[in-house]
């Protein structure tokens, strides 16, 4: 069946935005996001060459998250206008490449991307996820890997999972669910931080190892802060196990990498005065 490129489009239009500063049409209308999202997209495929392609948007926050922590990723900050005037482009761009895209209202983008995985998988193809999520790492097989965003020419399989994080791909939710996610505000367990979840997990094989050995943990203070807070743990492997049956079915004949068509791309490129990719076009 090929390879599957999942792409976190949100997470790679965030980072064009603020790696590329001050980018702008004569008109002064902001195309920094825009030109650095598709550099990224082209860079990925140059390097590992996908047969298959699908961008994926958030489409919001999930209302069982949100009912079991409230607080659910309500530090963050939202979106600048600047990126958000953007988005258009975007769209406009991965239709005009011909690039699937996919967004569910209500539905995290890494959910819909463990879907697509899982639909991937089952067809026998090999995945690549370009995420800096470390939530994905727990899809993590022989079969797909994590391609970081920051450092496309590197992939990650359960091997560096592991070297990373230091329990394997099928552990990161308990890994996760001990040390919480301030990038997603997930408070974890206080005074439990990455190399100690790991070595508890190494322990006790898991969370559920681990209490029901919980007498055996050697320190009195992580025991009984462990014990203390169970109910935040559990809470936190539910929030933190991606979802992999959403409503959301692979198009293979959509998701194909094809050829840039220059009669598409030409207008898009010289409306927004990208120059070098209309010459190259053009050649």
């Amino acid at each position: 069946m090929g390879t599957l490129l999942l792409i976190d489009g949100t997470a790679v239009a965030y980072r064009a935005f603020y790696a590329i500063r001050g980018l702008s049409t004569s008109g002064g209308q902001p195309t920094n996001a825009v030109y650095g999202f598709i550099r990224m997209l082209r860079q990925m495929e140059k390097i590992w060459k996908p047969t298959h392609r699908v961008v994926v948007f958030d489409g919001g926050l999930p209302e069982d998250r949100m009912e079991a922590l409230e607080t659910y990723k309500a530090q963050r900050p939202d979106m600048p206008d600047t990126l958000q005037q953007q988005l258009p482009d975007i769209n406009e761009f991965l239709e005009r490449a011909d690039a699937a895209a996919v967004m569910l209202e209500r539905f995290e983008a890494d959910d819909v991307m463990a879907t697509l995985a899982r639909q991937a998988r089952e067809s026998d193809a090999g995945v690549l996820l370009a995420t800096s999520d470390k939530d994905l790492y727990q899809l993590v097989t022989d079969r797909v890997s994590i391609i970081p965003p920051s450092k496309s020419n590197e992939r990650m399989g359960p091997a560096e999972i592991e070297k990373k994080t230091g329990v394997p791909p099928e552990r990161i939710v308990d890994w996760l669910a001990l040390v919480g996610d301030s990038s997603d505000n997930i408070p974890g367990v206080p005074g439990v931080g990455a190399k100690t979840a790991a070595g508890l997990i190494r322990s006790f094989g898991s969370v559920s190892g681990i209490y029901g050995r919980l007498a055996e943990v050697a320190s009195e203070r992580i025991r009984n802060a462990l014990d203390k807070n169970r109910d935040v743990v559990m809470r936190n492997i539910d929030l933190m196990t991606l979802q992999t049956n959403l409503s959301c079915s692979l198009d293979w004949e959509a998701a194909k990498v094809r050829k840039p068509d220059p009669e598409k791309l030409l207008p898009f490129f010289k409306r927004l005065e990208f120059h070098a990719m209309a010459k190259e076009l053009e050649e």
